[in-house]
Order: C-alpha cells, then sequence, then structure tokens
C-alpha cells in the first residue's frame, strides 16, 4: 500500500477514503480553482502546458482525463487539439459541474464532455482511449496501483499515459520555505476562503505521503505500463509522469 492511501481528509470519520475525498470536493468546489491559483503563485499553468504538450505531440483522438476535477487540464487540451474527443471523470459532481460550465464558455464547440464515475471502477470499454491523462489527482486515490491498471485497461495498445502529480522539492535549500508554506500558510489560507476546515490540511500531507519519483515509476510498472519516465519541474515541487501501454 502507497502511504497516500492511509490519509484522508477527515480523521475522525470512519467512511472509505474515496467517500470522503468526493465529499471534500464536493465541499471545496467554489474555491477550488481560486485556491489553486493562489497555492501555486499561478505557476500550474505552467505545469499543465507541460503535460499539454506530451499529449499534443501523440495527435489523439480519444482522451480520458481522470480526478478531472474543474476541468482544468480537459480544457486546455480541447484548446490544442480541437478534433479530439475528451471525456472528463471525477468522483464529485460539484467539481464537475463546475468543469462544464467551464467548458461551455471556454471551448463551446470541443467535443468535451464530463461523468462522474470512479478512478478504480471507470466506465469505459476496455481500450477505449488514446490517452489518459491525471492531473493532481493520483494522490487522492483510495488504491493507487488499482487507479494505474484500471487506467492500462481502457488504453489501447501503445497508448500513453499522462500524469501530473504536486510533490515535495528534492532541493535541501527550498524545501524547509516549501514545507512552511504547505503546512501554515496553505492551511490558514483554506480556512479563509473555504468552509471545509480539513481540506486543506489534507493537501500538504497527501503530498508528502504519495509515492514520487522512481517510486511512483514503480507503481506504475507493477501495473503493467511500459517506458515509464517522469520529469520535476519547480525544484521538484510538481512532477510530470509518462507511461505505456505494451503494445502487447
Amino acid at each position: 500500500m502507497d502511504k497516500a492511501e492511509s490519509i484522508k481528509p477527515y480523521k475522525d470519520d470512519g467512511r472509505a477514503k474515496g467517500e470522503q475525498v468526493r465529499d471534500m470536493f464536493d465541499s471545496i468546489a467554489p474555491a477550488y480553482d481560486f485556491m489553486n491559483r493562489a497555492m501555486t503563485m499561478g505557476i500550474d499553468r505552467i505545469w499543465r502546458r507541460r503535460a499539454v504538450d506530451c499529449v499534443a505531440a501523440r495527435c489523439p483522438a480519444d482522451i480520458v482525463d481522470v480526478a478531472s476535477g474543474t476541468g482544468d487540464l480537459a480544457i486546455a487540451m480541447a484548446r490544442r487539439l480541437p478534433s479530439a474527443r475528451i471525456l472528463g471523470i471525477d468522483l464529485s459532481d460539484g467539481m464537475l459541474e463546475i468543469g462544464r460550465l467551464k467548458a461551455s464558455e471556454a471551448v463551446p464547440d470541443a467535443a468535451v464532455s464530463f461523468m462522474t464515475g470512479d478512478c478504480l471502477d471507470l466506465p469505459l470499454a476496455d481500450s477505449s482511449a488514446d490517452v489518459v491523462t491525471v492531473a493532481y489527482g493520483v494522490r487522492n486515490f483510495a488504491d493507487i496501483a488499482g487507479g494505474y491498471r484500471e487506467m492500462l485497461r481502457v488504453l489501447r495498445p501503445g497508448g500513453m499515459l499522462v500524469v501530473l502529480e504536486l510533490s515535495v522539492p528534492t532541493s535541501p535549500l527550498v524545501r524547509p520555505l516549501y514545507n512552511f508554506y504547505t503546512k501554515r500558510i496553505i492551511p490558514a489560507a483554506g480556512r479563509l476562503v473555504s468552509r471545509d476546515t480539513s481540506a486543506y490540511s489534507y493537501l500538504p500531507e497527501s503530498i508528502a505521503a504519495v509515492a514520487q519519483g522512481s517510486d511512483m515509476l514503480a507503481l506504475m510498472a507493477e501495473a503493467g505500463f511500459a517506458d515509464c519516465a517522469f520529469r520535476r519541474f519547480t525544484f521538484g515541487a510538481c512532477t510530470l509522469y509518462t507511461a505505456f501501454r505494451p503494445l502487447s
């Protein structure tokens, strides 16, 4: 089990992680986009652009964006790949409602749709996607290895997985500042902006706990992916992982 799987938003709540994560994101959905920009000082847009670059290089026809949230990555891909069919899937109806509204305004003519679904039981046929993406969502999975196996299942042979995930900076000079910011500033800001006082304490805990770098690649390889690789951005505060479903 990855350590992040045991980190839950509401520590005194006996429910499964998936249920807690769904309710947490329903709760913070109205503040989510604002907090994302504030927490990363807008750099998340640059990180997301790097993920879109990887996807666009494949010229995919069918893309599935898992843990799609409010649709930022799905919309960015639609802008870059207007002929692609993009499906965003998320546990949280509250987040998806915002995503649908944003997509209707930002890319009204694109083939972007959203549906409620669980990453551990994707409502999709085998071998139905050319690319599967996840942005800032893997650490919220109740079973990371199981999520990767599901994404492998829906990818076509040769298809690409692109995962963008927050991570702990590798630089010993940057890490103390990062720890202060994520453990002190972000939870305090979250309490001011969102009515959910637990959500923004869960965030730094889940980032610190989730597998990173080569450990994350090992989880992908164990699920059946090949040619797994990663790149770190901004002193290691974000990591882009790529992997492929083998051709046979």
